[in-house]
């Protein structure tokens, strides 16, 4: 286990859009900075309701792990943010099925705002490998 970090970068994600790095690899972890509802390819969020954001996140969200060599069953702490807590049963909908029966700890929150005015964020901690 190396001390030292690695930063984590693909195009099948959207780009950072700030200072900040998709994932941070250090110590046995991952960790990814917030996955928004970008299309990596045309850098727009998509189109729909929570439901289609919360899809794009989770594929955002997967495809930043894979390239840390790590993958959505290693994860072991997420944070959601959701604009409108309303949202909450449809986006847990969409995110049951991607974390499957043995989903990590979590932590959802109702936020003001989020970048760009989308409607969902998630951001996680994963193991390695």
């Amino acid at each position: 286990m190396s001390s030292e970090k690695t930063v984590i970068a693909t195009d099948l994600a959207p780009a950072a859009i700030g200072p900040y790095s998709q994932a941070i690899k250090a110590n046995g972890l991952i960790f990814t900075s917030g996955q928004i509802p970008l299309d990596p390819a045309t850098m727009q969020i998509v189109e729909g309701g929570i439901e289609a954001q919360a899809e794009q996140v989770m594929k955002n969200l997967s495809a930043v792990l894979e390239a840390a060599g790590s993958s959505l069953d290693r994860v072991v702490r997420c944070t959601c943010f959701l604009q409108d807590l309303g949202d909450f049963a449809a986006f847990n909908t969409v995110y049951g099925k991607w974390m499957g029966e043995s989903a990590p700890s979590r932590s959802t929150v109702q936020v003001a705002r989020l970048p760009m005015g989308v409607m969902v964020e998630v951001d996680s901690i994963a193991l390695e490998g």
